[in-house]
């Protein structure tokens, strides 16, 4: 990973089609190599029931990134990386499986509500296969006045108990 100083960022990868765990692997080089995206760190990787309609389960991860793009452009930059890995939102089922899925869940502690972007994230404060990978890398982390480990403790625990660990990602790509 090359030096690159902005604002700090997470961003959530989740796939339940195909080889998961490779197209979040190549969606964090991806991230990593673009114009003013650095990742700096990977939470472990857990698998996790879908929300929504019957599908495979999901594989979920969490990026630490340094961003030196406004969230408007990070966010484009995300979903340009979602339909070079083969997603069509236009498609596709709301809460249904798709090959790859980034959201930008925080970045540099703004609070934005613009139409198609929201920070933090709507609901990551409401889902523990986000919180959980989040707390590997910033349980300290401030989301709406409490600690994103804070938020994770008052999820239910069998929610909690269904994201499972099941590996890492590989960043030696960087």
């Amino acid at each position: 990973m090359s030096e690159l100083r902005g604002v700090l960022a997470y961003v959530a990868l989740g796939s339940n089609l195909g080889d998961r765990l490779s197209m979040l692997q190549e969606a964090a080089r991806r991230i990593d190599t673009a114009f003013g995206l650095r990742v700096r760190r990977a939470s472990r990787v857990y698998e996790t029931a879908p929300v929504g309609p019957p599908q495979p389960d999901y594989l979920n991860a969490v990026l630490e990134v340094d961003c030196c793009r406004s969230p408007r452009s990070h966010l484009q930059e995300l979903l340009r990386i979602e339909r070079e890995l083969g997603r069509d939102r236009s498609r596709e089922v709301r809460w249904g499986p798709r090959p790859i899925d980034l959201d930008l869940l925080w970045q540099g502690g703004l609070s934005l509500s613009l139409p198609g972007l929201e920070l933090p994230h709507p609901r990551l404060v409401e889902r523990s296969f986000v919180l959980t990978p989040l707390c590997d890398l910033a349980p300290d982390l401030v989301i709406e006045g409490r600690k994103a480990r804070d938020w994770l403790a008052s999820r239910p625990a069998e929610e909690r108990a269904g994201v499972r660990p099941v590996g890492s990602l590989d960043l030696s790509h960087a």
